[in-house]
């Protein structure tokens, strides 16, 4: 026989609260573990006076990241 449990006027199993115990807690932790969904965030704005210059600039710090 299960235990049963009044919970807001209703009776409830003890196996019921127990699923909904569960349920909970792993899916606040997917939730917060999910991490941000926003890109990588951006640098400040590239001021180059020629595409030729911002290409290098963005070389550079590719190649950077890549060593970091």
């Amino acid at each position: 026989m299960v235990q049963m449990y009044t919970v807001a006027g209703r009776q409830v199993g003890s196996h019921v609260l127990a699923m909904i115990t569960l349920g909970v807690t792993f899916a606040g932790g997917a939730f917060a573990m999910r991490g941000d969904t926003k890109a990588k965030e951006q640098g400040p704005p590239i001021n180059a006076t020629s595409k030729e210059e911002e290409n290098f600039i963005n070389t550079k710090a590719v190649k950077q990241e890549m060593d970091e």
